[in-house]
């Protein structure tokens, strides 16, 4: 499909240029079956391409899928728990606190402050400073505490297994709130965070991490419908196989990129007078690179313009990750006028002028597509105002 692709790109770049330059002498440099990258071994590298079965009854799976859910939307236990109420809808006995009374007086009654020292520290406290979550705690018992669905949740619980089942989801909501607040900042294992679990359920309601099993039926067979591991194994293996081409090749080019700079310099001396060069993606990062390598070497390329095109040149040399210029590097004499067209929408598009301030060869231009990524990406040959841009910096 790489070759197909790039054809198939080919001619929408060919027809906008030819219709705003009658004469023009449009030239494809196709590189990807000679400079690009393939999964050698077929993909043997990605977890779970070889095999996609059993995962529906993996109760691994099934806690990733509630936990997924959880993380999503940590009161979504809460919210459930609420609409099911108490099967036997038995009314409380006047002056007597009700059970899911007992559990939101407990969860008010938990201290908001952990004792962040080792000395005296008790295993919850250890475990939140461990994890990385003991800074959020007291907020999240706030939060939690003060929210509409742990309020109507308690209103609902009228016996001691509806109570049980209210403590479970709370300790499950709390914890999900400090997850999801932490991000990938957070180092915590499953084992951790269930144990962490335990230890708030036996706190808010005097025993420790029980089913939530009128919830678990229902949210389980959501999260099982949205990530399955056969799901995800399968995403990853299409993700991996199709991204190859992409990734990949900036990856081979990152460790290998000489002889595409080499096959680039040659295709443009071979021009019988100097060309517009346009790169796409990858492409704009090698022409980059193989014309300030030239200039760099006092051996300048003739080229009119450069045109980078939803390129990540800028964003590489922030990095110092360029092959042609060293970290902080300004262009060299003898780099050409280069106009630079990005999306916003385009994760892989960034901006040049920044990047090298006060350098009047520079420009960036934006365009809009008002298509998400990726489909961004590849949008740019179908509007006008990219190849009205390159005529108006060719004039």
């Amino acid at each position: 499909m790489r070759r197909e692709r790039f054809d198939d790109l080919f001619r929408w770049v060919c027809k906008g240029l030819v219709e705003r330059f009658q004469d023009a002498d449009v030239e494809p440099c196709y590189w990807g079956d000679t400079f690009g990258t393939t999964l050698s071994a077929g993909g043997a590298s990605v977890p779970g391409i070889a095999t996609t079965r059993g995962a529906l009854s993996d109760p691994e799976a099934a806690d990733a899928a509630e936990w997924l859910l959880l993380l999503t939307d940590p009161l979504c236990e809460l919210r459930v728990l609420a609409e099911l109420g108490t099967e036997d809808d038995e009314l409380g006995m006047p002056g007597v606190q009700s059970a899911g009374e007992s559990v939101a007086s407990s969860l008010g009654k938990l201290p908001r402050e952990l004792q962040r020292g080792t000395d005296g520290a008790d295993e919850l406290t250890h475990l939140l400073r461990d994890v990385g979550l003991i800074d959020s705690y007291g907020e999240a018992l706030d939060e939690i505490a003060a929210s509409d669905e742990f309020r109507d949740a308690c209103a609902a619980a009228q016996d001691d297994a509806s109570a049980a089942e209210l403590t479970t989801a709370t300790s499950r909501a709390i914890v999900a709130l400090l997850l999801a607040g932490a991000q990938d900042m957070v180092i915590c294992t499953g084992d951790e965070r269930d144990r962490i679990v335990d230890l708030l359920s036996s706190r808010i309601g005097g025993t420790a991490r029980g089913p939530v099993t009128r919830v678990a039926g229902m949210l389980l067979k959501l999260g099982l419908r949205l990530t399955p591991q056969s799901v995800l194994d399968r995403q990853r293996g299409e993700f991996t196989s199709d991204r190859a081409s992409e990734v990949g090749d900036i990856l081979r080019y990152q460790a290998r990129g000489g002889p595409l700079r080499d096959r680039l310099a040659q295709v443009i001396g071979q021009s019988p007078e100097p060309p517009v060069v346009i790169g796409h993606s990858l492409g704009g990062i090698a022409l980059v690179d193989a014309l300030a390598l030239a200039a760099v070497r006092q051996q300048p390329l003739s080229v009119r313009l450069l045109v980078t095109v939803g390129s990540q040149a800028p964003f590489l040399h922030e990095l110092g990750a360029l092959a042609g210029l060293p970290p902080g590097a300004t262009l060299p004499p003898g780099f050409p006028q280069w106009l630079n067209i990005y999306d916003r929408r385009d994760l892989l598009s960034y901006l040049a002028e920044p990047v090298f301030p006060g350098d009047s060869r520079v420009a960036d231009h934006e365009v809009r597509s008002r298509q998400p990524f990726p489909v961004s990406h590849s949008a740019y040959w179908k509007l006008d105002a990219v190849y009205d841009q390159i005529g108006e910096a060719l004039r």
